[in-house]
């Protein structure tokens, strides 16, 4: 097996890795502070990332995305992850879901949002309704023509800034050998529809800047055009689309916890108490040893699920092995080199509390911990069941 980047691939990151460090890291303690991503920023942030190539990389060519393979869109997420989820946006990836638009959808959602004329957010979980996606409560009804959508969607990812939203909601109930379940359908729907609301959402420790909302809808009233794929086969809209999101998690905590532990080995080396530096302590350098094992450890998990999804032959358990042990690999390491620090680690004036406080998030959305270790563990035994 070679595990050696390629000469593009190499220089993809050293270039993503430069554009953060000079566009983007520069406006991390602005949006701390304020926890806002201003408008003007944010689009001329963007404007520089289509003017670099990086916009919508993870888009097919054929669409005028970047044509980036499952891989190459994991090494540009690791290094986006260095800086904030608000600044990272700036460097949009669409939604791959938007890859099942159809018809009219094309030229109304998918090429503009490549473009960066649109952008996209995903709707799925609920009040009563987060790991659990059969149990929604958001419905939409046929009438005529029409469909009719009433409900409510909260924790949406920044879908203040978003342009139409990505909808999954019940359309119905099927029998099924474990009982009955609601079908789901999923729709485009336009932010300035009459009936659909994006109000402000919870205030949170994670991701200052990057907003999640509440979608209310109110006899809200689309056209069947608006349709994702095929009514009732929501669920297999997501699958087909979805799976990468998990990866796209796994990078991000990848590139958090690089610049966790390159903070902490550079003050090992240069802080010094009782006339020695102290990475000559077992108590720091054996943390160090064991944050750079854990970080490589998961590396290789995520760039193995990433290349196998690039030879079309990635499981659910692949992606789901790569989200858990990343996500919960980077709370680890946060909190040890915030350990190393002392103190001065929780000090806003280093970003080391900052990425122990997002790292939390980690762990819930996209699949929760339980949820990855559920997929993981049916996919073991599953094959062995008579």
């Amino acid at each position: 097996m070679n595990f050696a980047m390629t000469d593009e691939q190499r220089m993809l990151v050293e270039v993503v890795r430069a554009f953060v460090e000079r566009e983007l890291m520069p406006h991390e303690e602005e949006i701390e502070r304020s926890g806002i991503l201003e408008p003007a920023l944010l689009e001329s942030l963007k404007q520089k990332a289509i003017a670099s190539g990086f916009y919508a990389a993870n888009m097919p060519a054929d669409v005028g995305g970047g044509g980036l393979g499952t891989l190459e869109v994991t090494l540009m997420e690791q290094e986006l992850g260095r800086t904030s989820m608000a600044l990272s946006q700036c460097v949009y990836r669409p939604s791959n879901i938007l890859m099942a638009c159809q018809g009219e959808q094309i030229e109304r959602y998918l090429l503009p949002t490549v473009r960066g004329e649109r952008m996209d957010c995903l709707a799925m979980t609920e009040p009563g309704a987060g790991s659990d996606m059969r149990s929604m409560s958001c419905s939409a009804r046929r009438d005529g023509d029409d469909w009719i959508i009433d409900g409510t969607k909260h924790f949406i990812s920044h879908a203040d800034i978003a342009d139409y939203v990505i909808l999954f909601v019940a359309t119905g109930e099927e029998e099924t050998p474990r009982g009955p379940k609601k079908k789901i359908t999923s729709f485009l729907v336009d932010t300035n529809t009459p009936g659909f609301e994006v109000r402000e959402g919870y205030r949170n420790v994670s991701h200052r800047g990057y907003h999640n909302c509440i979608l209310t809808f109110d006899k809200c009233r689309v056209p069947n055009s608006a349709v994702l794929g095929v009514p009732d086969k929501g669920f297999e809209v997501a699958n087909e689309w979805l799976g990468a999101t998990r990866l796209q998690v796994a990078a991000m905590c990848l590139g958090r916890a690089r610049r966790a532990f390159e903070l902490a080995s550079s003050w090992a080396a240069e802080r010094k108490q009782f006339g020695q530096t102290i990475g000559k302590f077992q108590g720091v350098s054996f943390k160090l040893a064991d944050m750079l094992t854990e970080i490589t450890a998961a590396e290789y998990l995520t760039y193995a699920a990433a290349w196998k999804d690039d030879q079309g032959a990635m499981t659910d358990q692949d992606a789901a092995m790569a989200k858990v042990y990343a996500s919960e690999m980077l709370s680890r390491v946060a909190d040890e080199a915030l350990q190393v620090f002392g103190g001065m680690g929780l000090m806003d004036e280093l970003p080391l509390e900052r990425i122990w406080r997002d790292a939390r998030i980690e762990r819930i959305w996209d699949g929760t911990s339980e949820i990855q270790r559920h997929i993981i563990s049916r996919s073991i035994l599953r094959p062995l069941e008579s």
